[in-house]
């Protein structure tokens, strides 16, 4: 079989739909490609939506723990993960069966199989069949996403041995895990793991958690896992892991050994871009499989574009889907779909983190004169009501225009709060002052700006 159509999306996450679906709208012919056998890719089946789920169920149960009415009622103690995943289940197929209406509404063909170029203008589909399936295109966009980084010389196919993909999978009691690798994922898990009861080990190859945070803010999600029980060890690299069957031992080039039930690797991601034979069309990918783009997610071939995990950086779903839309909008001569350039941070450790603009040591590093203005959830009303006093709101402003430079929230709820930070950014005269000037409803967590607006304007003299 041959078909033939202006754009061909590979992959059917939050990238290739972006993608799709703004295609569409500008009148193409649009197919898209897939080797799951169902659209959403690795964000909906083993990313974010079945993570996010399970650290949602993880965090009303010590939520619930908390609670002194309710704790008195019941004692919760160890429930099987596999309990907790089947609530995480029904959302991915929720959530399938949702998107996938949307290609069906779109007039979007889908195709399910493993694809690679033949040559510049043709796709080759193999399906589970064992039938190949051929796709003429104009321009295609690669959005086939990416997976945990795995080193050769682990075993990952041990039962004890995990990714973040695989970990999902855990069937057996766990008491104690090690993870290795402190990134997103990594505290995430831990976070995650430690609320189910878990003894966790968290080997960090860097000096501190997530760098690249506000320090303020990378300290307190250090101090608050430390806290839950949570053994940071941190700059320490691995040499080896040695399994057997009932444990694992973790072995550290500082000549430490870590022994417990079973570890999870976190330690990066590669994009999937192995067998789509790039070379058919001209285009190499890097060390980490990642796809080289320009302004325009545009790769080296004029015709062919890439956005999401497989291009790297921020190699989140919210940023791939936008990406996405960027993309198809260049592709059909569109320019109302700006490129993506700031994204907020959505780290989902319990409690959350969330940020969006410079952090002070960039600020002082580019010698801007900034001010600073918190806000401690613990003297919040409606923090106290429901019991999530962890948490701190933080924002930078120039001490001379007022301008917010950034927005940086630690505590429940975060990935939410950010974004009244991130509207009141985008707007002409962005100014702290519309904070302290404007009236919230109380008692709420939106509260949090009024309060950081006027304690960082009482520091101006």
């Amino acid at each position: 079989m041959h078909a033939r159509y202006d754009v061909v999306v590979i992959g059917a996450g939050p990238g290739g739909e972006g993608a799709a679906m703004k295609l569409v709208k500008e009148g193409r012919r649009v197919a898209v490609v897939d080797a799951l056998g169902e659209v959403g890719g690795n964000c909906a089946h083993v990313g974010t939506i079945p993570s996010k789920a399970l650290r949602q169920t993880v965090y009303n149960l010590s939520r619930f723990r908390r609670d002194p009415v309710l704790s008195r009622h019941s004692e919760i103690k160890t429930i099987p993960l596999a309990q907790i995943l089947a609530r995480a289940h029904k959302i991915v197929e929720t959530q399938v069966g949702t998107h996938q209406r949307f290609f069906e509404r779109n007039d979007v063909d889908l195709y399910y199989g493993k694809a690679h170029f033949e040559d510049a203008n043709t796709l080759a589909v193999l399906t589970d069949e064992g039938v190949v399936e051929r796709i003429g295109f104009d321009n295609a966009v690669i959005a086939t996403g990416s997976r945990p980084y795995q080193p050769r010389d682990i075993d990952f196919s041990h039962p004890r041995v995990f990714d973040s993909d695989k970990i999902l999978q855990l069937d057996y009691p766990v008491h104690k895990l090690i993870i290795y690798g402190a990134g997103v994922i990594g505290c995430e898990y831990a976070s995650i793991f430690v609320g189910l009861g878990y003894k966790v080990d968290l080997v960090n190859t860097q000096p501190q958690l997530l760098s690249y945070l506000d320090d303020e803010i990378a300290d307190a999600l250090s101090h608050y896992l430390r806290d839950l029980g949570v053994l940071i060890r941190n700059q320490e690299e691995y040499e080896r892991v040695e399994t057997h069957d009932d444990h694992v031992i973790l072995h550290l080039k500082s000549g430490k050994k870590i022994k417990a039930d079973a570890i999870l690797w976190c330690n990066g991601r590669a994009g999937n871009t192995e067998t789509l034979n790039l070379e058919a069309v001209g285009l190499q990918a890097n060390s980490r499989g990642q796809i080289a783009i320009d302004e325009q997610y545009r790769t080296a071939v004029p015709h062919v574009f890439a956005v999401g995990d497989v291009i790297g950086p921020p190699a989140l779903a919210s940023a791939a889907y936008d990406q996405g839309r960027c993309a198809a909008a260049h592709i059909a001569g569109s320019a109302d779909v700006p490129r993506v350039a700031e994204v907020p941070t959505g780290i989902y450790t319990i409690p959350e983190i969330s940020c969006i603009g410079r952090t002070e040591k960039q600020l002082t590093d580019a010698r801007v004169p900034y001010e600073v203005g918190q806000s401690f959830f613990r003297h919040l009303a409606r923090a106290q009501i429901s019991g999530d006093v962890v948490g701190m709101l933080k924002i930078l402003f120039h001490r001379d225009t007022r301008e917010i430079l950034g927005i940086h929230c630690f505590g429940n709820n975060s990935s939410e709060i950010v974004h009244i930070g991130q509207a009141v950014m985008n707007q002409p005269g962005n100014s702290i002052d519309y904070f302290a000037n404007t009236t919230f409803n109380y008692p709420t967590m939106a509260e949090a700006y009024r309060v950081a607006a006027l304690n960082g304007l009482n520091r101006l003299f």
